[in-house]
């Protein structure tokens, strides 16, 4: 599974912003000090406002703030506002289902708990677990598979040569 830019880009601004809760940040801000361009974060910061997670305030002096204490944001709500799909493969969309293992297939099953086991693991941190200055979250209880390690870094590699 692979969250889009918009989920991460959304991650990030809402970390940025709950680190200065103290003031209103603005979108030029966080653009710079997240290195992310100014016309992605005013996408994601509209959609994270319509989906209640920002307020914002127009105008001079304006800018945007939590609308929730970070402790009451939760990841796994969060992603599943933001993304467009969580459809890990076709058969996942009943709308739009051609696969013609459908029906005869335990694949979607298998797929389906993984998916399931990602946000519920998600559900467990809030904003406020990934803030610095806490203490350090618990690293997983069994260490990735080393052909899942391969497959990140293949990934990785892939990307960073596109």
């Amino acid at each position: 599974m692979r969250l889009t830019s918009l989920t991460d880009f959304a991650l990030r601004l809402l970390m940025h912003v709950a680190q200065n809760p103290d003031r209103l940040c603005t979108i030029s801000e966080v653009a710079q000090a997240q290195q992310i361009s100014q016309t992605h974060l005013m996408k994601v910061t509209h959609q994270l406002a319509l989906q209640g997670w920002l307020t914002t305030v127009r105008g001079k002096g304006g800018g945007i703030r939590l609308a929730h204490a970070p402790e009451d944001i939760r990841i796994g709500a969060v992603v599943r506002s933001m993304e467009p799909s969580l459809a890990l493969v076709e058969c996942f969309l009943a709308d739009s289902n051609s696969c013609l293992l459908a029906g005869n297939c335990r694949l979607t099953g298998v797929l389906d708990g993984a998916l399931k086991a990602f946000l519920t693991h998600l559900d467990q941190f809030t904003l406020a677990d990934l803030l610095p200055g806490l203490p350090h979250l618990q690293a997983p209880a069994t260490p990735l598979e080393p052909s899942i390690v391969a497959c990140i870094h293949k990934a990785k590699k892939e990307e960073s040569q596109d």
